[in-house]
């Protein structure tokens, strides 16, 4: 007989509910053990479960990237925060610039781009949310919504513009968006520049013009 693979609560608690409430039928009764059969609650679990998962690939791929930069000597790193008095809700944060995952409606994720106005300020890692953020107005482009879906046997999955999507492939989007739209061009220029003097030295030693 095969055995159940370790999973997500929310994949794999159910047989452990049924089993559970075989066990105890009246308890499941007057507890109500049986709202992990209710739609609603499911679609909210599985929001706060791929939410958390958006931020665990994240800060996967935030962790190789930071280690590139020698701890912000070469190019300034990506934090990560959770979004005060929120379940799951968390934000990329670089030149003040923020990338924001939030669950502002049931069933909803928003990816949103801020440009923050004022220094950010953190409690506990936890940033603060303040009047000076504007929200998809910096030229940054509109919120994107992922939207959950049930499907015909109770299955809850998460769609972008109707296609079903993975967290791997959102954070492998959207990071790689994050990371050009906070580049500094002056330190990209500056790069640049020397690297132009570099190639005129070169070809000037071997009596080239470029």
């Amino acid at each position: 007989m095969a055995r159940f693979k370790e999973g997500m609560p929310s994949q794999q608690g159910w047989i452990h509910e049924l089993a559970r409430a075989e066990l105890h039928p009246d308890a499941e009764k007057l507890l109500q053990l049986d709202r992990v059969l209710d739609p609603q609650q499911l679609v909210e679990e599985k929001t706060i479960e791929f939410i958390t998962e958006l931020r665990e690939s994240f800060s996967e791929i935030a962790h190789v990237f930071n280690s590139y930069s020698e701890n912000g000597t070469k190019y300034p790193e990506v934090k990560i925060y959770s979004i005060a008095q929120t379940s799951a809700d968390f934000m990329l944060f670089r030149n003040q610039i923020k990338l924001l995952i939030s669950n502002p409606a049931h069933g909803v994720i928003q990816i949103s781009f801020a440009q923050h106005q004022r220094s950010t300020f953190s409690v506990n890692g936890q940033v603060q949310q303040s009047a000076s953020d504007d929200r998809n107005s910096s030229g940054l482009g509109q919120a994107q919504d992922l939207l959950a879906q049930i499907g015909p046997f109770r299955d809850i999955y998460f769609t972008f513009q109707g296609e079903r999507i993975s967290p791997e492939q959102i954070s492998k989007f959207y990071f790689g968006e994050f990371v050009k739209v906070t580049r500094d061009p002056k330190r990209s220029k500056g790069s640049n520049q020397l690297l132009l003097d570099q190639i005129k030295a070169l070809l000037h030693e071997k009596g080239l013009e470029l």
